[in-house]
């Protein structure tokens, strides 16, 4: 099991779970459109009894502006 440590923008702080540890982005759906986070650094706790591996991932950008509307 992975799991990616998400820094920065909407989700900062949060833990998700990684289907492929060595992947280098990640694409989500929020609001309206999509939030992007890419990996930085390199692997961490990638021992058998350190518990589960873990990557930081930044946030990059968002496909659409996250603030609310005046609707």
């Amino acid at each position: 099991m992975a799991i990616a440590r998400l820094s920065g923008g909407p989700l900062d702080g949060q833990l998700v779970p990684l289907d492929e540890p060595a992947q280098d982005s990640l694409i989500m759906p929020y609001a309206e459109g999509q939030i992007v986070y890419r990996r930085e650094g390199s692997l961490e706790r990638t021992g058998e009894h350190d518990g589960p591996t873990q990557a930081t991932f930044v946030f990059v950008e968002e496909t659409q502006e996250i603030g609310h509307s005046d609707d």
